[in-house]
């Protein structure tokens, strides 16, 4: 029992900052994202046994996260509303969880405007850095769909955060 609860600590203290960070980009609220993190972790604990020998724990932490959330909102039966993305810019320093340097406030702004898949898409696979395999098991959705979703999200967000006026190419 003292091995399983020192890896359980240990997975717990390499992963927590990542998953919060993950679930924060994909939902928007600090507070909410810390609620679902922690019941994910809660129900990780639970099951430890089986999770410990998932191929990605921390994407299983996320993706049960991310479950809760939408359960809570059917719950609800009304989508709860993303807040002004220029929290970011406030948000303080905890744990060493937000730096203002490696999240910039333009790109969380761009990320909310994304529609919530692909926002999920674009951060399982650029900040959690999971392949496209293993973000279309997480999200439960086929490996082109994560594609698909990726590529209009990468579309969205070049033409929300490059100028209009610029050139690519210059003659």
């Amino acid at each position: 029992m003292e091995t399983h609860r020192l890896d359980f600590a240990e997975f717990y203290r390499n992963s927590a900052n990542d998953c919060l960070r993950t679930v924060l980009l994909t939902v928007g609220d600090r507070d909410v994202a810390q609620d679902l993190v922690d019941e994910a972790f809660a129900r990780a604990w639970a099951s430890w046994r089986t999770v410990s020998r998932h191929p990605a724990p921390v994407a299983w932490v996320v993706r049960t996260a991310l479950n809760v959330n939408i359960s809570r909102w059917r719950r609800r039966r009304r989508e709860v509303p993303v807040p002004d993305p220029g929290i970011v810019a406030n948000l303080p320093v905890v744990d060493g969880l937000t730096d203002r340097s490696a999240l910039d406030p333009q790109i969380m702004t761009a990320l909310m405007r994304l529609p919530a898949r692909q926002r999920q898409v674009v951060v399982l696979r650029l900040f959690l850095d999971l392949d496209t395999a293993r973000t279309a098991e997480v999200l439960g959705i086929a490996p082109g769909t994560v594609m698909a979703h990726l590529g209009r999200a990468i579309a969205a967000l070049r033409d929300d955060l490059v100028p209009t006026g610029r050139q690519e190419n210059s003659s």
